[in-house]
């Protein structure tokens, strides 16, 4: 496996949080966003990726090693500040909040310089350096979402936006009722950073694997409206493919509620999600 390197210095200055040249300056090749043919070993080349979303790639772009433990210590952080806050507040949590309480909670811990650089770069940095291309909605780490827009689901520790989001997932119970269940909501910028890096650590520092089921902070729609749903009882199975065999599946789809963010056929380095329901485009 080629191990670039992916946080050296190139411009922070600070602590030297940046992309290697090698990789800043490569074009990534092989994801085809906006184009509408493909070289054919190229486009043999992604479907692999795809389909096999959770393996290791030769290309894939990983975290330096001298970095891991700044990285490794940003995750603890922010499980420990989900823990304080809880799964259903830390899902609606901003980025100043989230600095705030780690500076007043001792059994947290104040981020460190280092840790906030790494964020920052994490955060700012274009994901298509690692493989991933989809839109980025969420432009600033300090995007916030308003208690006044949302709601809490019952029983379901998830927050909806109103109106629209709202609305459809109403729609959808209606129709299916407690057959169908919301597996997740709302994701603020926060909550996106520790989906994406506890992928990132389970994946030993590669961002490119990560990014190919979780979409790194910023470029999640659930942060301005999409949501997931999945079948009563099936637990882990609503986020596997197997997700398409349960009757809530097959209702969405005869209800032409799957209008999918990621469908299989999608070229934005990500794979196929036929649970995540798309409201903005």
């Amino acid at each position: 496996m080629n191990r670039r390197s992916l946080l050296k210095v190139v411009g922070l200055g600070f602590l030297g949080l940046g992309f290697a040249q090698e990789v800043s300056s490569k074009k990534i090749q092989g994801y085809f966003a906006g184009k509408k043919t493909y070289p054919e070993d190229g486009l043999k080349d992604y479907l692999q990726k795809i389909q096999n979303f959770n393996k290791h790639h030769d290309d894939d772009v990983l975290l330096n090693t001298e970095q891991y433990g700044i990285f490794e210590s940003t995750v603890l952080k922010l499980r420990r500040l989900q823990k304080l806050v809880g799964h259903g507040n830390f899902n609606i949590l901003n980025f100043t909040d989230a600095l705030s309480f780690a500076r007043n909670y001792s059994n947290v811990g104040e981020f460190t310089k280092k840790e906030l650089k790494f964020m920052e770069l994490t955060f700012y940095e274009d994901g298509q350096l690692y493989g991933f291309l989809g839109q980025k909605p969420l432009k600033e780490i300090t995007d916030q979402v308003r208690k006044k827009d949302v709601i809490k689901i019952p029983y379901s520790g998830n927050y909806l936006y109103k109106e629209r989001s709202i609305e459809i997932y109403q729609e959808i119970k209606k129709e299916l009722g407690d057959q169908v269940i919301l597996t997740s909501g709302i994701r603020s910028v926060m909550k996106q950073f520790l989906l994406f890096l506890n992928k990132v650590q389970r994946s030993e520092g590669n961002l490119s694997l990560a990014s190919r089921s979780l979409a790194p902070p910023g470029y999640s729609f659930h942060g301005n409206g999409d949501f997931d749903v999945g079948q009563k009882g099936y637990g882990k199975l609503n986020f596997t493919g197997t997700f398409t065999e349960t009757d809530v599946y097959k209702r969405l789809s005869e209800m032409g509620y799957l209008q999918l963010r990621y469908p299989e056929d999608n070229k934005l380095g990500v794979r196929y999600e036929p649970w995540h329901i798309k409201i903005n485009t």
